[in-house]
């Protein structure tokens, strides 16, 4: 079974898929941040194997986006180092597509599918 929570990145200004980017996921517990996994993204931009089925609890989730990295490695500044995305898991039934859309000085996401 594939992770309940997934992400892939499109750069907007490149007008492809952001490969390679850092990008690790934490959980919210007993008021402190813990690293869950940290992985990067695949030639299409996507990390599928975020997290085990049994590694998966309601709760808030941090995805951290290493976009600096990104652009450096690309010879281009960005205005945004990082970018964390925040959200809540409330159905532990349900899978958890978290897109992030980049271009050196902006970004955009939403629950996908």
């Amino acid at each position: 079974m594939s992770s309940p929570i997934t992400t892939h990145i499109l750069d907007t200004g490149a007008g492809k898929p952001a490969s390679g980017v850092e990008i690790i996921l934490d959980f919210f517990n007993d008021g402190t941040w813990t690293q869950l996994s940290a992985r990067s993204t695949n030639e299409d931009g996507r990390v599928a194997d975020l997290l085990g089925v049994t590694d998966f609890h309601s709760g808030l989730y941090r995805l951290r986006f290493a976009t600096g990295n990104y652009y450096q490695k690309r010879g281009e500044q960005t205005f945004y180092p990082e970018v964390s995305i925040v959200f809540e898991v409330i159905d532990t039934s349900q899978h958890y597509h978290v897109p992030l859309l980049l271009n050196r000085f902006g970004y955009s996401t939403y629950r996908g599918s």
